[in-house]
């Protein structure tokens, strides 16, 4: 499974809303959503991600108030008018109406040509559809609002006209007539937390990510040049992260224009989790719509470099004791001080260099101070193997929800899961000399007694030691009819002390568990 998936949430200049979009590079996020555009923060993001290391993001385009732009065919004396899919004046759409192929008694029917151009009068086609047989009676199967329901151009705006489109014309010397778009699409305005966040029964912002592929990572860059995104929105991103087994990658405040006030502003922050990571200072780039050297959030560059990272080194290793350092092109807004640095490191914050400092290296950490955190959670490193190990079990036992409630069913989850830690022990992901120092699997009738039975549930508990042999971390999965979810577990240490765990903890943990749930 990927461990460094990155998703990004923001404005970008075209392209679908409200849809994780999945790029490979730089030119391709080029081709569906426009490139760099000096309002919005994302693109640039984007930039230095692959730029530095990254190789797969998942793009949510969100906006406030852009609307798409209109597109209107004559039909007698009435129009057929559309509204493009995306939003945004960037969207150039163009149509042709024919008759080709169709008989001349056939004066219902008609054929659509719907594209997306490079530019107005441009012959650069980027997308096509092609609707044959169409019809604008409402009792026909093939009428024009039902198939372009599932559209990715455009759908019919308001009512059908009682004819249908007039053939297309015009007087140049072009095979085939287009009608162009309206310049009616409107860009929107500056974003806002609350365009961020979205909606989730609408899977909307951040919540479009529940219809893509698992992420790792999440970055949400700065709303504008000159704005950060707020508390709210930031602590929703977390939450939805922690819900999904990623990790929130986090820019630096605009108003931390050196160490000091980055120490100060992080002991007075509430925001600082385990689950999400900063690395301080802001950056500077060059912007080439500018064509100057400018101020960046540092988000896009630092889940690049872990990306970088995880191509070297596996994930429960990955970056530990090494600086972050960034690609030719990029360097830190400020200098950082070694004495900064380690100030820095205590509270969670990680530092970025340009080049490789001559002090030994410090182990990134997750934003959380050293004297709030979890020992083995305070680590980059080891927080990330764990939310590997989770999301990969997660997912890869979904098969029970629809698997029978019988023992069959929890020996096969058992063995599944028992594989995969197997396979990361071998690989040397543990620090323990043994299997039972490593991790435990528990699948059997002491958790999945007649009440859970009965409820339709299966229920699998595990526990793996992130950093130290014999010291376990553990989850229960749930898998119920259409629905998977993990929770942390403490299990009782006096009940460790035998030949392996799931053979000495007793009943009675089994089912204040099952009870707790």
């Amino acid at each position: 499974m990927p461990t460094a998936v990155t998703a990004f949430v923001g404005r970008c200049l075209r392209g679908p809303l409200h849809q994780p979009v999945r790029v490979q590079s730089f030119d391709e996020f080029q081709q569906r959503f426009g490139g760099l555009w000096q309002p919005a923060t994302l693109p640039y993001a984007v930039e230095q991600y692959f730029e530095n290391g990254g190789r797969v993001a998942l793009i949510v385009r969100v906006a406030n108030g852009a609307r798409p732009p209109t597109l209107t065919l004559p039909a007698g004396a009435q129009q057929l008018r559309l509204t493009g899919v995306n939003a945004g004046t960037r969207e150039y759409l163009r149509a042709s109406v024919d008759y080709d192929g169709i008989d001349a008694r056939d004066t219902d029917y008609f054929n659509l040509v719907l594209q997306r151009v490079r530019a107005p009068g441009s012959e650069q086609i980027e997308d096509q559809e092609i609707y044959r047989r169409v019809s604008v009676r409402p009792d026909n199967a093939r009428q024009l609002q039902r198939l372009l329901a599932g559209s990715q151009l455009a759908h019919v705006d308001g009512a059908l006209p009682e004819q249908r489109p007039d053939r297309s014309q015009n007087g140049s010397s072009a095979l085939v007539a287009y009608v162009n778009s309206a310049n009616d699409g409107d860009d929107g305005g500056e974003l806002c937390d609350y365009d961020i966040v979205g909606n989730a029964e609408q899977r909307r912002g951040l919540f479009a990510l529940d219809g893509a592929e698992h992420f790792n990572l999440l970055c949400v860059p700065p709303l504008t040049r000159e704005h950060d995104v707020g508390a709210a929105a930031l602590l929703v991103a977390l939450r939805y992260c922690r819900q999904h087994q990623a990790m929130l990658v986090v820019d630096p405040p605009l108003a931390w224009h050196t160490a000091a006030d980055a120490i100060a502003g992080v002991a007075g922050s509430p925001f600082q989790s385990e689950d999400a990571v900063m690395y301080f200072p802001r950056l500077l780039a060059a912007d080439r719509l500018r064509g100057r050297q400018e101020s960046f959030g540092s988000c896009g560059a630092v889940a690049g470099m872990l990306a970088r990272s995880d191509e070297s080194w596996p994930v429960w290793a990955a970056g530990e004791g090494e600086e972050a350092q960034l690609r030719p092109g990029l360097r830190p807004q400020v200098r950082i001080t070694e004495a900064e640095r380690k100030s820095l490191a205590q509270l969670g914050v990680n530092t970025l260099q340009s080049v490789r400092s001559v002090a030994r290296g410090v182990s990134p950490h997750t934003f959380v101070p050293e004297t709030h955190a979890h020992t083995d959670w305070r680590f980059l490193a080891a927080r990330r193997f764990a939310l590997h190990i989770v999301a990969s079990i997660e997912r890869g036992t979904r098969w029970a929800q629809t698997a029978p409630r019988t023992p069959p069913t929890w020996n096969l989850l058992r063995s599944q899961t028992v594989a995969f830690l197997e396979s990361l022990d071998r690989d040397g992901a543990f620090a323990g000399r043994s299997a039972e120092e490593n991790y435990f699997v528990i699948c059997d009738h002491r958790l999945n007694e007649v009440s859970a039975t009965a409820s339709a549930r299966i229920q699998l508990l595990y526990g793996f030691a992130a950093l130290r042999p014999g010291e376990f971390h553990a989850f229960l999965v749930v898998h119920e009819a259409g629905q998977t979810h993990t929770r942390a577990v403490s299990v009782n240490r006096l009940a460790i002390g035998g030949r392996r765990l799931e053979d000495e903890i007793e009943t009675g943990i089994m089912r204040a568990l099952v009870q707790e749930h």
